[in-house]
């Protein structure tokens, strides 16, 4: 028996009469199953619990479908939340004098953040013209040179 739309491998391997297709719908699966009804053996049909769990199947595998994408719009919706709140809190540090280690030789600088910004993910001042990541600060003072007792 020959499904329409279905034919045998081309010599390249590809299929030639099948359309590629992202997924399938509900239309393509009430379409096969109209087609699966009409070529059913009629000496021995196929039970009607067994048409009620393959509709079943196919709701159940929709419904999983939505939610991976809302999963997927939330995750997205987190790394926004994130990097905002980053450069939020970060941008309370202008004008702040701020200590911090330098990795590369140990030694502790000091010096009144100009700026901040993101960069693949992470956050970055600006102090003195020197980018540093916000993670090797130590301690934050106010501009004037008082302490005001935050260190991050």
């Amino acid at each position: 028996m020959e499904l329409k739309g279905l034919t045998t491998e081309t010599a390249s391997g590809v299929n030639a009469s099948v359309p590629a297709q992202k997924e399938l719908g509900k239309d393509a699966f009430l379409e096969l199953l109209v087609t699966q009804m009409k070529n059913q053996d009629p000496m021995n049909p196929q039970s009607n619990e067994d048409f009620i769990a393959q509709l079943a199947s196919f709701s159940s595998l929709e419904q999983m479908e939505q939610m991976n994408q809302n999963l997927l719009g939330m995750a997205l919706l987190d790394d926004s939340n994130a990097l905002l709140s980053q450069l939020t809190e970060g941008s309370a540090l202008i004008g702040k004098n701020v200590t911090w280690t330098d990795p590369s030789t140990g030694a502790q600088q000091s010096g009144a953040v100009d700026s901040i910004k993101i960069d693949n993910g992470l956050s970055f001042l600006k102090i003195n013209g020197v980018e540093v990541p916000l993670f090797f600060v130590s301690e934050v003072t106010s501009g004037v040179g008082t302490e005001t007792g935050a260190s991050a």
